[in-house]
């Protein structure tokens, strides 16, 4: 493993900071980089002293009667569980906590990305985008796209740039991207100066997640008449 989130990543990751999306590719490059998740554990250790040392905010009796009044209220236990997403992020961020046991039978979605599927590889509905590449929409909240991308050996994707940022990671297999040669665990991180077109390791099919923020661009003379067409 050779490609790692950024530090800035990792950080806004620790804070708790990030959209689900993004937080979810970054939990499932965790589970699988002890090094990363040894840094976000010093991240998230850093922070904890320092709200320690934060002054306590005093809080008027006033404020503390209307709340104590919402929970008496009807409904007002609602008040003390957090939204779905919240719910979902942090599911996602104790997913990968732990360390992850290596086995020649250990599949090749971990958590939390597997929880989001509902399964392993098997028995995935994918959706052909073009020849040799295919795609699996992952729920997620917010406005970015989550899609697991399965790619045929040694098929390239269409050359494209971004509207954008793309963060993709490798689950299986590998892909070569401007003579970088990414493998299982590997994060790779695009935008708007980059216009490219990975093509996949010829010994195997390459399983990737991939997080969009903004539609493709195809850059090829082809594609540049399919894009009025594109929706993410």
């Amino acid at each position: 493993m050779q490609y790692h989130p950024a530090d800035e990543l990792l950080v806004a990751y620790a804070a708790g900071s990030l959209p689900e999306a993004m937080s979810l590719i970054v939990a499932t490059h965790l589970a699988l980089c002890p090094h990363c998740r040894a840094e976000v554990r010093r991240l998230e250790a850093v922070g904890g002293a320092l709200l320690e040392e934060m002054p306590a905010a005093p809080v008027s009796d006033a404020l503390l009667d209307a709340v104590m009044a919402r929970l008496d209220a009807p409904g007002g236990d609602t008040l003390l569980a957090p939204p779905p997403a919240a719910l979902r992020a942090t599911a996602t961020r104790s997913a990968a906590a732990g360390a992850i046991r290596r086995t020649a039978t250990a599949p090749v979605l971990p958590e939390p990305l597997r929880s989001y599927v509902g399964r392993d590889l098997g028995g995935l509905s994918w959706t052909r985008i073009v020849r040799g590449v295919e795609e699996v929409a992952v729920p997620c909240s917010g406005d970015a796209k989550v899609k697991l991308m399965r790619i045929r050996p040694g098929v390239a994707v269409p050359r494209h740039t971004h509207r954008g940022s793309e963060l993709t990671l490798v689950l299986q297999g590998g892909y070569r991207d401007g003579g970088l040669h990414y493998l299982r665990g590997d994060f790779a991180a695009t935008d708007a100066e980059v216009d490219h077109g990975p093509v996949a390791d010829s010994d195997g099919e390459c399983i990737c997640i991939a997080v969009t923020d903004a539609p493709l661009r195809l850059t090829g003379p082809f594609g540049r008449l399919l894009n009025p067409f594109i929706r993410s």
